[in-house]
This record gives C-alpha cells, structure tokens and sequence, in this order.
C-alpha cells in the first residue's frame, strides 16, 4: 500500500475570527494587511545585501551571535580555543571558517554551526 510521500505546505492560511471594538475595526484591518503584504517581503539572500553589502553571511552571523551573547572577541576565544586573531579574521570575512571552528563556535555562542558555514 503506498502512503503519501510529500509533506503538506507549510505556510497555509487560517481564519481568524476577531472580537474589536468597533473603532478599531480600521486600525486592525490595516495592521493585517500590513503583515500580510507580499510587497514587503524580501528574501534573506536581499536583506544581507542591503544591509551588508559586501559582506559574507557568515561573518554577519558570528559577529551577531557573539554580540547576541555579549562577549567580547578574547572571552569567545578563550571559551573555544581558538584564537582571538583568527576569530577577528573569520567576524572580517579574510578567514573561512572550518566545520570544527563553527562546532565549538556555535557551542560555545548557543547556536546551530550550520549558520556559520
């Protein structure tokens, strides 16, 4: 017997139902179709080059992360092993960084160490 094999989509719309008062009926209708726009949206790949041009993804995402958990440079080297200049290079984009950097990098920074490769 064969079972469906593709996943259903996962952005599906839903009704809701909304209970307002009737002064903001306007206000609420405009803020959903503010968040529902398409003309808004913008892919990942668009907001990096608008907001880090020239910059690769992750580089802007090390230097986010470590910022998220405020530490400094020295404290994440300390914390990884490794070292501080090749932690400067990597957040600069003149050093790629390797599987087993993002491993202790996204161990140590609280993420997945795909977003750094």
């Amino acid at each position: 017997m064969q079972g469906l094999t593709k996943k259903r989509p996962t952005e599906e719309f839903v009704t809701l139902r909304l209970r307002v008062h009737s002064q903001n009926v306007d206000r609420v209708r405009r803020y959903v179709d503010s968040i529902e726009s398409e003309d808004d949206a913008i892919s990942l790949e668009d907001f990096f080059a608008g907001h880090f041009p020239g910059e690769s993804k992750p580089s802007v995402n090390l230097r986010g992360a470590r910022g998220k958990e405020e530490l400094t440079q020295r404290q994440l080297a300390e914390m990884t092993g490794i070292p501080q200049r090749h932690i400067s290079e990597m957040e600069n984009g003149k050093r790629p960084i390797g599987k087993e950097a993002a491993k202790k990098l996204a161990k140590a920074l609280n993420v997945d160490y795909r977003v750094f490769l």
